[in-house]
């Protein structure tokens, strides 16, 4: 089929895969409005000795889901070709290329990923996953594992864009009402109850988790040992324990005690919720040492992979695999401000009834007076209705004040390429009955070329706000903190 020309337009070159019946080519398409950019994915369903109705349905049931699914990381339908020719009677698909490796190459390549790595993957395929089951019908992969997804564009501390291809097996979840399933999916990624012809959205994360795992462990799922149909997996690998907990909740083999959807899963993740004790799955005692573990705010606990979100903070952290954005909320009038206030107001009411009376010289002076005041009163609303956006992204860094759709520079924006270090460390300590060292607060500064993007306790934000805002930014950007240090 090499070098085959289909519906006078796509020119068939190097064969990317080879199923039952179905072939899979890299392609040119000769009428591209962009030459530099014409390379094209077709597949190929053949009528021959091979053919089964079972598989055209899927075939045809891939083309009509790409055809409406409209997502940057998901291939787009380009083309359908029914082909009658003496060579070849058939149907072809043709869809975007996207140039990069599945994970399962880089893996048998002997590439490892870190933690923070396979969280951004995570991140990137949950949301994926949130568009297929926001669509009406709701969409389930079914197929979900490395070698569907592919790796682009890696750049500094990113983990590269993350695509999620092969459609073939996709199932709509209002058409397993009624009728026959049909059984697919990879041994080592289905869940239990896919065997059965069963799948629900949480059968996606089990095959997310167990995708997840293999990065972790570089062990092929079916290379774990199991208890009681569980991956056991902790063994292997040095993971936070809220993220090991979470990868187990993924792959619970009942499915009344997995995640149900994307979106709980990736709240569950950005929160690192540790489930119920009640969890026959999860040793209690184990679990409560590293709850407390992960909410000490002694001076030892510092690594950025083990800090939980604080359970009552105003502060929200929006994660997503283009940004991060730290967003704290109004700091509210303090006694300071009241104090200046109450002396204030009283004084530039009397002023603005002197001012027709005075001189130029003393109108000068209470006009200063006056833009004295009116910077107090934007103080106080910022105060009341303002907020702090921490917000770094692929391209930069910055920090800027926000009321009201208006924003401001704190710091002026600087390239993200150009992010040295982050730094904490304590502003004041004090020494407990044990005699170690516990912060009372503290300091985060994340160093940009020559610029130092800093929140401090001025901001009304606790120890453990800190160290977890932190830990989240450490992890996006996948640096490590140096904490007791102070930039210089």
């Amino acid at each position: 089929m090499q070098g085959k020309l289909l519906g006078d337009r796509y020119l068939l070159q190097e064969k990317l895969g080879d199923q039952i019946g179905r072939k899979t080519f890299l392609a040119l398409d000769k009428l591209a409005p962009d030459i530099t950019k014409n390379s094209v994915v077709v597949k190929l369903l053949s009528l021959g000795n091979n053919f089964s109705w079972q598989h055209l349905k899927l075939f045809t049931r891939e083309a009509e889901t790409l055809k409406n699914l409209n997502h940057p990381a998901i291939p787009r339908y380009l083309d359908y070709l029914e082909i009658d020719e003496p060579d070849f009677k058939g149907f072809a698909l043709v869809q975007t290329y996207i140039e990069a490796e599945n994970l399962e190459d880089h893996l048998k390549a002997g590439r490892t990923f870190s933690e923070a790595e396979v969280i951004q993957i995570a991140r990137a395929l949950l949301d994926t996953l949130i568009y297929l089951q926001a669509q009406t019908p709701a969409l389930i992969h079914r197929d979900l594992k490395p070698s569907n997804i592919l790796l682009a564009n890696r750049a500094g501390h990113q983990v590269g864009d993350v695509y999620l291809v092969d459609f073939g097996s996709v199932q709509h979840l209002a058409a397993q009402e009624g009728g026959t399933i049909t059984v697919v999916g990879t041994y080592g990624y289905m869940p239990p109850e896919q065997f059965g012809g069963r799948t629900t959205p949480a059968s996606d994360l089990y095959s997310l988790g167990a995708t997840l795992i293999y990065l972790a462990t570089g062990r092929h799922p079916t290379e774990l040992p199991q208890e009681n149909l569980r991956l056991q997996f902790a063994s292997l690998v040095n993971l936070n324990p809220a993220f090991e907990d979470w990868l187990a909740w993924l792959t619970e083999p009942s499915i009344d005690q997995r995640l149900a959807t994307a979106t709980q899963a990736l709240e569950a993740l950005d929160n690192q919720t540790i489930r119920s004790l009640t969890n026959p799955s999860i040793d209690p005692a184990n679990l409560s040492n590293s709850a407390n573990n992960l909410s000490d705010n002694s001076l030892g606990n510092t690594s950025n992979s083990a800090v939980l979100k604080p359970r009552h903070t105003d502060v929200i952290c929006h994660r997503h695999p283009e940004y991060i954005e730290i967003i704290l909320p109004s700091p509210g009038m303090g006694f300071a401000v009241l104090g200046v206030v109450s002396f204030a107001l009283p004084l530039m009411l009397n002023t603005s009834s002197k001012i027709s009376q005075a001189g130029l010289g003393d109108k000068v002076f209470w006009g200063i007076v006056i833009l004295s005041g009116l910077a107090l009163i934007f103080t106080i609303i910022f105060s009341c209705f303002g907020r702090i956006k921490l917000r770094i992204d692929r391209s930069q860094i910055s920090l800027q004040k926000e009321l009201w759709g208006a924003k401001q520079n704190i710091v002026p924006a600087s390239s993200t390429e150009v992010i040295q270090s982050i730094h904490k460390f304590p502003i004041a300590c004090k020494q407990n009955k044990s005699g170690e060292l516990v912060w009372l607060d503290s300091k985060l500064e994340i160093v940009a070329g020559s610029r130092t993007y800093a929140l401090t306790s001025r901001n009304r934000l606790t120890v453990r706000e800190i160290d977890w805002i932190a830990a989240e930014i450490s992890e996006w950007l996948g640096m490590s903190i140096d904490e007791n240090k102070k930039s210089k």
